[in-house]
């Protein structure tokens, strides 16, 4: 029972900080991929092969030209205003991480703030430590990542289930 109600605790603190961080921004960054700009991208050649599903893997490769274009095309399309804060705060996200097949292009990355990775993060090396182990397939961990980075209250659920596998 009380493992239960730690269970639900943390869930609804981990929502409540989140919220918080996020409101307080005050919409000046994104908390989700746009689905028009980031619709992810698999991996189409690949420098290795991995997994007992035989994932295809691209090496990180993305230039610091590519990272400042993504982001201003945020700000400019999107009304944000990333490039005007702390860059350090910020990472160029694969939307499909590059461990569960994704590519390194456009299509794929997306200016994911620190309060945003803090949590996806975890999840997906979890994901895709259960993918190297034959736990789940790649389309299934994609599917979730996608779910979680979409919609950060789904992550405690997800990560439960993820740890189960």
């Amino acid at each position: 029972m009380f493992a239960k109600f730690s269970l639900r605790l943390t869930s609804f603190l981990f929502v409540l900080i989140h919220f918080s961080t996020l409101m307080a921004q005050n919409g000046r960054f994104p908390i989700k991929p746009d689905p028009n700009l980031t619709p992810g991208q698999l991996c189409a050649v690949a420098d290795e092969i991995r997994y007992p599903e035989k994932i295809k893997y691209c090496e990180r490769d993305v230039a610091t030209f590519t990272k400042q274009s993504i982001i201003l095309t945020y700000d400019a399309k999107l009304n944000y205003s990333i490039r005007l804060q702390n860059r350090s705060d910020f990472k160029i996200d694969h939307y499909i991480p590059l461990c569960m097949g994704g590519s390194n292009e456009r299509q794929n990355l997306w200016p994911q703030h620190k309060s945003v990775y803090f949590h996806t993060d975890p999840l997906e090396g979890l994901l895709c430590e259960k993918m190297k182990y034959g736990r789940i397939k790649q389309a299934a961990a994609i599917d979730l990542i996608r779910q979680a980075k979409n919609d950060l209250s789904k992550i405690p659920e997800i990560l439960r289930y993820a740890k189960r596998l």
